[in-house]
């Protein structure tokens, strides 16, 4: 119904923000990844303006807002309330300890027990997060159009150019930068490998640069 509400930002408080668009208050659960991105509120005169992107859960017993600082987040969260056994509040539980790349790297390195430090993600619940995930991410990746890259910046390997394209544009669209990109696979053995494997080994040294 809503992608998002922009106005101002009547009250934010931990787990949840009121924003007022056009004198409706529109009460939303957020994550503690938006709660820390939220601008500091200050008075109602001087109420800042900000935008969520809004994600409607309808049940038997309500209809609960959630709001959300990114599209990256929201695309996240929606992707998380697919796996069987995960809905909105254990979504928003797993988001306020993981960004949306943060989450993508600990399910492509399998991080069951990084997972379940979530509040209330039990170590199963971990387990199917990534074995029903872990393959939509990276079709997702596979599917996205290749971003060229200058030349030079990217180690050359004429048997799998392809390969190491695709990676990098998986990156790439993750947001990360092309130096960033171009660091994460720089010595990278891609022979025998598949985009996969390349993109989980970048993730990999991206997670040691503290990327």
């Amino acid at each position: 119904m809503f992608y998002y509400i922009e106005g101002k930002l009547a009250h934010l408080d931990y787990g949840f923000a009121v924003v007022d668009a056009n004198g409706v208050g529109y009460k939303m659960t957020i994550t503690q990844t938006t709660y820390e991105s939220m601008p500091p509120h200050l008075s109602v005169s001087e109420a800042p303006i900000v935008r969520l992107y809004t994600y409607m859960a309808v049940r038997e017993d309500g209809v609960e807002l959630f709001g959300f600082s990114s599209e990256s987040e929201l695309e996240a969260f929606k992707m998380l309330i697919t796996v069987s056994g995960v809905g909105p509040k254990a979504a928003v539980a797993i988001l306020s300890v993981f960004t949306p790349d943060k989450l993508f790297i600990t399910i492509m390195n399998e991080d069951t027990k990084a997972i379940s430090k979530a509040n209330g993600i039990g170590a199963k619940t971990a387990a199917r997060i990534i074995l029903e995930l872990k393959d939509k991410i990276s079709k997702t990746f596979a599917e996205a159009p290749t971003v060229p890259s200058p030349a030079g910046n990217v180690p050359s390997a004429p048997a799998g150019a392809s390969k190491l394209s695709d990676a990098q544009s998986a990156l790439l669209v993750l947001g990360y930068t092309k130096s960033e990109v171009v660091a994460a696979l720089r010595g990278v053995d891609i022979s025998n490998k598949d985009t996969d494997d390349i993109i989980r080994i970048a993730l990999k040294n991206l997670s040691k640069f503290g990327g």
